[in-house]
């Protein structure tokens, strides 16, 4: 065993309890951050999958029209003009075939669907709601949500005059799997369709109006042969379809709207949550490097004398230093095994505790060998900077002040 190691292990194996309490606080900082960040993680992993679970990461469709004056300016006159909004109406993307193939080999995007989507309403002997239909090609839509999964009752089923529709939607119409529908769009075409199959989502909104039919039977009822009013888009990296957007945005000329813009108040309060984990993490480092360091200062003091001792006898200043840096860093590598286990455990533990009654927890961790892996190398590098000045300060002694003083 070298030199410095076997002096620095017989330290700490003197100081039983002072390095016992150094790891114990290494550990317990270690475990903190390791159960934080587990379900902070988990936490927003989850609020992203329900939110983009009932929308596409980007949507494109043709941009709105213009706002026009109801008075023209006169060259006589000076006259405060009245500005109304323009009538707007559902226009097919020009050229959308070739607009999606272009999106589809974008840099990022992973998917890209076609859609038809307009208003109207759905009736049922007396029932009748409100619907927002969605006219998709099916392989390419389950790209981007995966109605298959989220299917109740029926099956995922829009060839020729077959309908899915939110499980929500078919209770307000007193609807089942194989019944008629009659639907009518906002262009007052009306058809009878079959319901296929029920799905739930999860979003009440979502649940309770959508109605999803085949791509060419929903432009027959919007008057849009051969259209699409939208192109919904799935990307990589789910935080990035802002920046893909504008890129988007530019290239086509389209509207490109993404779920970080429609979803402000999410992205604030997840960003709220990752400021908050960082700040505790934050004092619970300060924490365990002021008691690596107290307790590693003592030992210079305890030890002066043995130090001294061992400079007057030849050992280079370098030699020292080792000996305490090698010291902070076995408790910060002993405690971050220990506090990875113990937090990990924690988290699951937590997650277990806190399941509803069909088994989906309530607040659901995420661990992973990134997370083990980073603690790991902070508390080692605690035990290391929090070792430097008293290991400075040791190599620094005078051998006969150390002597005479110890």
């Amino acid at each position: 065993m070298p030199f410095e190691w076997f002096v620095a292990l017989r330290y700490l194996r003197d100081a039983r309890g002072q390095s016992a309490l150094i790891l114990a606080a290494v550990s317990v900082g270690v475990s903190v951050i390791v159960f934080l960040s587990a379900l902070i993680g988990g936490l927003q992993t989850s609020l992203i999958d329900k939110t983009l679970g009932s929308q596409p990461h980007i949507t494109l469709r043709e941009p709105r029209k213009e706002a026009r004056p109801l008075v023209q300016p006169s060259a006589a006159l000076a006259i405060a003009r009245s500005v109304q909004p323009a009538p707007q109406r559902l226009r097919s993307i020009d050229q959308w075939p070739t607009v999606l193939r272009d999106l589809e080999r974008h840099t990022g995007v992973l998917a890209a669907s076609p859609i038809v989507t307009g208003a109207g309403f759905a009736v049922r002997s007396d029932a009748k709601s409100p619907i927002v239909m969605y006219g998709v090609d099916p392989e390419r839509f389950v790209a981007i949500i995966d109605l298959r999964r989220k299917m109740v009752a029926g099956r995922f089923d829009v060839t020729g005059g077959s309908v899915v529709i939110g499980a929500a939607l078919a209770a307000d119409l007193g609807a089942v799997v194989g019944d008629k529908l009659r639907v009518t769009s906002s262009e007052g075409i009306d058809d009878v369709v079959t319901i296929s199959g029920l799905f739930r989502l999860g979003n009440e909104a979502v649940d309770r109006s959508w109605l999803v039919a085949s791509l060419r039977h929903a432009q027959a009822l919007y008057a849009l042969p051969a259209g699409a009013t939208a192109i919904d888009l799935k990307v990589a990296d789910v935080f990035a379809a802002e920046r893909i957007a504008a890129e988007l945005r530019e290239r086509t000329g389209l509207d490109a709207d993404s779920w970080m813009e429609l979803n402000a108040e999410l992205l604030s309060g997840l960003s709220a949550q990752s400021s908050s984990k960082d700040m505790i993490q934050f004092f619970v480092v300060v924490a365990v490097a002021l008691g690596i360091a107290s307790v590693l200062i003592v030992s210079v003091v305890q030890k002066a004398r043995e130090i001294g001792i061992l400079r007057a006898v030849g050992t280079p200043a370098r030699r020292v230093l080792a000996i305490f840096l090698i010291q902070g860093g076995v408790l910060g590598v002993a405690g971050s095994i220990v506090g990875s286990a113990l937090g990990a455990a924690f988290a699951k533990l937590f997650e277990v505790m806190t399941q509803n009654p069909d088994g989906v927890p309530r607040f659901p961790v995420t661990i992973d060998a990134g997370l083990i892996a980073a603690a790991s190398a902070l508390a080692t590098g605690i035990g290391l900077l929090a070792a430097v000045i008293p290991a400075r300060h040791a190599a620094r002694l005078d051998p006969a002040t150390a002597i005479r003083n110890g």
